[in-house]
């Protein structure tokens, strides 16, 4: 008796079964090779530098663009180093009359600051058609109509590529992109009123747009900028009104990077947008890495450029890299890794299945798996658990440059206002939100009390007793101590408010505090905070709304507290302080600060440190106006959040960073060391389908058998 069907199915079955890493999510022409695999959850909106300004974006843009600077990779403070530049800038400083004045004048003596940034000779842009050039030399993709497009949908279908020399005119062009009015660049109204010229320029454009076609070409060499003047072929000036070291930290930014004409006239040609052949999909810089696949519902996937020119891994540090191996590579061509995947992930329990897997080289820590990665030792110090370590993966944290906070409304007639009453208030619900409580319990300990508006690692932050807050903490036995709740309840009764209402009418204080869904609209947080409020006799009253309903609330002062938070844009005091200067009043001015702080000291002398270098003046300065602050008490100064990121022992010379964001070129992977461990965790379980193919087998003779004798006493009858 012969059954062909099942003798042919149970070897395939056999067979399959026994194949090495059976279930590896990549090709198997991947494996071995030199290649980072991530995950992204976020869907990049914009990959056009002169848009893009969010995290999720300058993950890519950050390894394309080259701008001017870049920051050193190992040492901290933040060190700005060349990038594209050959040499990071010293601006020179000018009175009205234009005589020429020391680097340390002070700021209202300067009209203006003039920085010459020269870039370095034979930079080269990646292979791109918009360089791709006939034989008389004339660009070959320059007059392309809607159906001479057809058949192309990825940039890779146009046959043709070239390249070109990066020049001082990129750079220029760049910057007035900033200003054109189809752009809506994040930054251009804060540039306008720094570069000379800028915002004379962006009106120049307004009117210009108007009298083109919707997919008319501007051509922004039709128009001068002032402020910035080309000196040579690899040579330009930027002219700044006033005294503005920051601008320094902008020239690190992909904001700053150069775009060539050429490719700006290349995706402005009709029916190249439909088609989503656009800068903000297919980016053209001249950094380690160009973006070769754009798939952003799946996967992104940058590559080696290959006209990269050039940078050797950094040979100085911190004291711990040389002792984590960081220095190990001193001296080594970048960029180490060919290729960088990224696979779209929306949930993060596969995302860390994966890592665990081998299959993602590195990953952060959601609170679902937060137990199965770390677990606190007796002094509070965090270590990885015993699983990990077993896997040979290493933690690596760090204090993010950002605050979390909640605000007051100085505008309000409850809450605000710089009397000692309206202090004593904000200062008593200081004390009762125990920012480390909230931090152990919904952050799982992943963050650091604030004590001002400055995190750890910005110039003017100071560590132990010097930069607590004391109107918050007081220094006993070595260690901030919080104040107790019986004083915050001394300084509420000060305030008029005795265990929680009005001294004169009875009235118990009912406080508004106006979220967003999501974030700390989170019920179990709010009825946390309602607690904390409780405490000393406040009656809290959550007032929840959509984001473009907050915003218009806190424009409107149609609030008494709000939470918030801010990431820097730069390492530097003034890019936090500036949310409580006077000037950027949400009402009255429009701008950052949401609290309507104004405290004339304060923004005196805010407006004498924001312009200054950092050193023993500044730093005194700084210290004077975080006093002011906390004892004006604007903000509830909550907490800085801290990144935990887990590695696998494979992926070297990974070092936490939160303004350099050009960090894929340092990585290394050992290939070798991941193949072999992904092969030992990822051996097939065979058992339970060898049952099942003897179970299905047990199922399918029997039934067989008796077909075949029904089938022979057929044929007998």
């Amino acid at each position: 008796m012969r059954f062909p069907l099942l003798a042919r199915l149970l070897p395939l079955l056999l067979l399959t079964a026994c194949g090495s890493e059976w279930n590896d999510p990549y090709p198997a022409a991947e494996r071995g090779q030199n290649v980072l695999h991530s995950a992204f959850t976020e869907r990049p909106k914009h990959l056009d530098p002169a848009q893009s300004y969010v995290e999720d974006e300058i993950v890519f843009t950050g390894q394309i663009y080259e701008p001017p600077l870049q920051y050193h990779y190992l040492k901290r403070p933040y060190t700005l180093i060349p990038a594209s530049a050959e040499a990071v800038p010293v601006a020179r400083l000018y009175d009205a009359a234009g005589r020429v004045l020391p680097a340390d004048a002070p700021a209202e003596k300067v009209a203006k600051s003039v920085y010459e940034i020269r870039i370095k000779p034979g930079i080269r842009y990646q292979p791109h058609p918009a360089f791709a050039v006939d034989a008389a030399g004339q660009p070959r993709y320059a007059s392309l109509e809607r159906s001479t497009l057809a058949g192309i949908e990825r940039l890779a279908d146009f046959s043709e590529s070239g390249t070109r020399e990066l020049t001082a005119d990129d750079f220029i062009y760049q910057i007035k992109r900033l200003a054109h009015p189809r752009l809506h660049s994040p930054i251009f109204g804060m540039m306008a009123e720094r570069i000379v010229g800028l915002g004379e320029l962006g009106a120049q454009l307004q009117a210009a747009a108007k009298t083109l076609p919707k997919d008319g070409w501007l051509d922004l060499d039709a128009y001068p900028l002032s402020g910035v003047e080309r000196v040579d072929r690899h040579t330009y000036r930027v002219t700044i009104k006033g005294k503005y070291p920051q601008f320094l930290y902008w020239l690190a930014m992909p904001f700053f990077a150069p775009v060539p004409r050429e490719a700006d006239r290349f995706y402005s040609q009709p029916g190249m947008a439909e088609k989503n052949l656009t800068l903000d999909w297919y980016p053209v810089g001249s950094g380690p890495y160009m973006l070769t696949e754009n798939n952003p519902n799946s996967r992104m996937v940058l590559s080696r450029n290959p006209n990269f020119h050039g940078e050797t891994y950094p040979c100085e540090g911190e004291a711990e890299d040389e002792a984590l191996g960081r220095l190990a590579d001193c001296g080594r061509a970048l960029p180490i890794i060919d290729r960088a995947i990224f696979t779209r992930e929306k949930e993060s329990v596969p995302y860390w299945n994966k890592f665990l897997q081998g299959y993602y080289d590195a990953s952060g820590i959601s609170s679902d798996s937060f137990d199965q990665a770390v677990r606190f030792g007796a002094g509070g110090d965090v270590q990885l658990t015993d699983e990990m370590r077993d896997k040979g993966i290493h933690l690596l944290t760090s204090v993010r440059a950002s605050i979390f906070y909640m605000g007051f409304n100085l505008a309000d007639p409850v809450v605000g206002g710089l009397g000692e009453a309206a202090k004593k208030l904000r200062q008593a619900i200081s004390i009762a939100i125990d920012q480390e409580e909230f931090i152990s319990i919904f952050m799982n300990g992943r963050g650091v009390p604030a004590m001002s508006p400055l995190p750890p690692g910005i110039f003017g932050y100071e560590e132990g007793e010097a930069g607590i807050n004391p109107v918050v903490y007081t220094w006993r036995d070595g260690q901030q101590k919080r104040r107790s709740i019986d004083e915050a309840k001394k300084l509420l009764a000060a305030a008029g408010w005795p265990n929680g209402r009005n001294a004169r009418s009875g009235e118990p204080l009912v406080l508004n505090l106006d979220t967003t869904g999501g974030g700390m609209g989170d019920k179990s947080r709010l009825d946390w905070l309602t607690r904390q409020f409780a405490a000393i006799g406040i009656q809290l009253v959550v007032r929840s709304t959509d984001f473009n309903r907050f915003q218009e609330k806190l424009r409107k002062s149609a609030v008494q507290m709000y939470y918030l938070g801010w990431n820097a844009d730069y390492p530097d005091p003034e890019n936090f302080l500036f949310l409580l200067h006077g000037a950027e009043a949400k009402v009255l001015k429009g701008g950052e600060n949401a609290a309507n702080y104004q405290n004339a000291e304060f923004d005196r002398l805010f407006r004498e440190m924001k312009d200054m270098d950092n050193g023993p003046q500044r730093l005194a300065l700084i210290r004077r106006m975080l006093s002011i602050l906390r004892d004006d008490a604007p903000w509830v100064f909550g907490f800085h959040p801290k990144t935990y990121t887990l590695g696998h022992a494979w992926l070297l010379n990974r070092k936490p960073s939160d303004v350099g964001n050009n960090i894929l070129k340092y990585q290394r992977i050992d290939v070798a060391a991941r193949q072999r461990l992904r092969h030992e965790w990822n051996h097939p379980v065979l058992w339970p389908l060898l049952a099942g193919a003897v179970g299905l087998l047990a199922l399918i003779l029997p039934g067989l058998a008796g077909y075949r004798r029904r089938e022979r006493a057929a044929a007998l009858r």
